[in-house]
């Protein structure tokens, strides 16, 4: 096939660049090619992952039903050994917790908090998993490792919630008004409609602060017939 002037000097400029250029343009295809395997590759075996952990996180389930704390325990070190970067890890250490609190196994408890609080799979789970563990510590009077953990970072969902516990580890420390101050922090952290509202309510009740709340309301009633 005879190529006009134009097209051969074309011809000869792509040879060239390519006799220049090629091999570097060849490894980057290939690098690229690589990576786009790698990243498929890597997908797939997350997937994977996710399925076999899921299978085990419903033997933890299973096990949670029948209120047996020992397969809980055993289920649940099978998942974190296994699957330990997976959300269903921390589900099931989190539901291990609770079974071990229910069945009086502290100790437990505590160990399976403190892996989510170290290896949770999200910043929520591990602000829960900081929630419970300082109530465990609260049980067993160990005031001060309870004010130690609720001093770290915590969700914005949390906030009330950690506010609310802050004030019954006062109260156990019988600070009586900055537990006041900090229930009343909770409060107005929290919508009308929280779940939680009543109860702390009460909680404030308890020690002097819906008296302390009249006494204000009847001074002001006061001041305003003078």
């Amino acid at each position: 096939m005879a190529y006009d002037l134009e097209e051969q000097e074309q011809i000869d400029t792509l040879k060239a660049w390519w006799k220049q250029y090629g091999s570097l343009v060849t490894w980057l295809l290939i690098a690229a090619l690589s990576s786009f395997a790698a990243w498929t590759a890597w997908g797939t075996y997350q997937r994977n992952q996710a399925a076999q952990a899921s299978i085990l996180y419903d033997e933890v389930q299973r096990a949670v039903g029948l209120k047996d704390n020992a397969k809980v325990q055993g289920a649940t070190a099978a998942v974190v050994d296994k699957f330990g970067s997976t959300s269903y890890a921390t589900m099931a250490a989190l539901a291990a917790a609770k079974s071990a609190f229910d069945s009086n196994d502290l100790k437990a408890a505590k160990t399976q908090l403190s892996w989510v609080i170290e290896h949770g799979s999200t910043n929520e789970f591990k602000s829960l998993a900081k929630l419970r563990l300082s109530s465990v510590l609260l049980d067993e009077k160990n005031l001060d490792e309870a004010s130690k953990v609720l001093a770290g970072d915590f969700s914005a969902e949390f906030e009330a919630d950690v506010l609310d516990k802050k004030a019954d580890i006062l109260v156990a420390q019988n600070k009586i008004k900055e537990a006041r101050d900090a229930y009343k922090a909770a409060l107005d952290k929290m919508g009308e409609k929280h779940a939680g509202r009543q109860l702390i309510q009460i909680k404030l009740d308890a020690i002097g602060g819906a008296a302390e709340v009249k006494l204000a309301t009847s001074s002001e009633k006061t001041s305003e017939k003078k």
